[in-house]
């Protein structure tokens, strides 16, 4: 009894490890029972190429947070990789998707589980690398340096006195504690190293990401890093006692990366990387971000940058008073002021719009507001305007999420051309309340005789283009701000 009792303990033991298997098998990218593991593949990619991505409409990019991929700037998306991939996108015929996802090693998981269609980490190509994703054509070649901080004496000493007492050559690293980004093919080059120079760099791998690392190092939490170069200048220029003259590595390609079994989007990238090397538009993007330290600094040190700050702008307290009275979230609030304004006071439209909100006059006056050009004033009658027109939608919207879409539209074209929407959504068996696909549709449509001709219409012609794409883009940003404000 006591022996068919451990033969029956054995036998669970057996059919548990075998059913963690399968799960495993059955379940790619998700590590195995006890948790992920570093070496995670996902075998089976999804199968998810551009005429699928065509008929989604959007193009979704997992893309870092750095300040040569994605950050904000006064409230504007700026970077290296991600005007390359807007431009790319609007050039296929999509709308952009943006996901900030830090870690490599997740990215990898999401872009093969269909969760995003391209990969845009400032990606090293390697071996391993090639395993598991289908790279692009390469941006640019660049190579692998140690980040070491100078004596602190430096600005005394001479050149020759400086390298003495920096490591120089590769094999002083021996014994070194050298911090790496995790999943980053800093730590494979490194693994590398210490095979060529016959012993052993202490490889530690962070969660951080390079430039986290980098500023941490300046602080004097360790001696040393690695980056690739182009990302290095850009730091060095913020950090001035920090060296990166010892090179790790040869020169090496930097793409995008998308999933194996995506033959028609990676041949639509590299046709359109290829044309924008040969034109201007690189090269431009290249020194606007990698030779050009000074804006760089600037950037970098600035509190409305969310690489070092939480501003967007310098009416930051106002925006988020006037939106907690109208019950929104300040970053959409601000994201709207910035469409409308871009936040510079003076903006004045065409059609005498003026001002943060982007008030006329006669609304200004009905909500409280007689200078416009005062920002406090802007705000908050325009916050009192979109309440107004919260106040009105919800009589029929229950859903805040679906009703922010109309009073956007509201704000920008008039609550009469909305309304005429909602009509004929009703009127040609569309759902009335919802936006995306049905009054968004018949709002484009109010520019058509037919249906701007339509008894139900009673404000006439519309060009409908303009408030839709109003409603996506504030909406997008707000995303954007989410992710990077948080």
């Amino acid at each position: 009894m006591y022996r068919n009792f451990h033969l029956g303990l054995l036998s669970s033991f057996l059919f548990f490890f075998i059913s963690v298997g399968e799960f495993s098998c059955k379940q790619p990218g998700r590590g195995s029972a006890f948790g992920p593991t570093p070496d995670t593949l996902v075998l089976e990619p999804v199968d998810f190429d551009l005429d699928q991505i065509r008929e989604k409409g959007t193009l979704t990019a997992l893309i870092d947070n750095s300040s040569v991929s994605y950050f904000l700037y006064k409230g504007q998306p700026m970077g290296y990789e991600y005007e390359l991939l807007e431009r790319m996108t609007v050039s296929l015929g999509l709308k952009l998707v943006v996901k900030v996802v830090t870690s490599f090693e997740e990215a990898f998981q999401m872009l093969n589980r269909g969760e995003g269609d391209i990969m845009v980490h400032m990606l090293t190509v390697t071996r391993e690398r090639k395993k598991r994703v289908a790279f692009a054509e390469p941006l640019f070649n660049t190579r692998q340096v140690l980040v070491q901080r100078k004596p602190e004496d430096w600005r005394k000493l001479t050149r020759d006195e400086i390298d003495r007492r920096l490591v120089r050559e590769q094999i002083e690293l021996v014994g070194k504690e050298v911090y790496v980004r995790k999943s980053s093919s800093y730590t494979e080059r490194l693994q590398h190293l210490s095979d060529e120079i016959g012993g052993d760099i202490i490889i530690v791998e962070d969660d951080d990401e390079t430039e986290a690392l980098i500023r941490r190092l300046n602080k004097g939490e360790f001696e040393f890093t690695v980056a690739d170069e182009s990302i290095a200048k850009v730091n060095a220029a913020y950090y001035p006692n920090i060296d990166i003259h010892t090179p790790i590595s040869f020169s090496q390609q930097i793409a995008w990366a998308v999933r194996k079994n995506s033959p028609q989007l990676l041949e639509a990238i590299n046709q359109w990387i290829a044309k924008a090397k040969r034109g201007p538009l690189h090269n431009v993007l290249f020194k606007k971000y990698f030779e050009n330290p000074r804006r760089s600094v600037a950037r970098l040190r600035s509190g409305f940058s969310s690489l070092q700050g939480q501003k967007l702008s310098v009416y930051d307290p106002m925006i988020k008073e006037a939106a907690q009275d109208l019950g929104w979230d300040w970053l959409l609030l601000a994201s709207l002021v910035f469409q409308e304004s871009r936040f510079d006071f003076r903006a004045k439209s065409w059609a005498g719009a003026v001002g943060l909100m982007q008030l006329i006059p006669a609304t200004a006056r009905r909500f409280g507001a007689d200078n416009l050009y005062d920002p406090g004033q802007s705000i908050a009658a325009g916050a009192k305007y979109l309440g107004n027109l919260d106040s009105l939608w919800a009589k029929s919207i229950d859903d805040p999420q679906e009703r922010v879409k109309f009073v956007l539209a509201s704000y920008n074209v008039g609550l009469g051309h909305v309304v005429d929407a909602r009509n004929l959504a009703h009127k040609y068996g569309r759902n009335p309340l919802k936006w995306d696909n049905s009054v968004e549709f018949f709002l484009l449509m109010k520019s058509k005789p037919q249906y701007f001709n339509d008894p139900q219409v009673k404000s006439g012609y519309c060009r409908g283009e303009e408030p839709v794409k109003y409603v996506e883009e504030i909406l997008n940003r707000y995303d954007q701000y989410r992710q990077l404000m948080s």
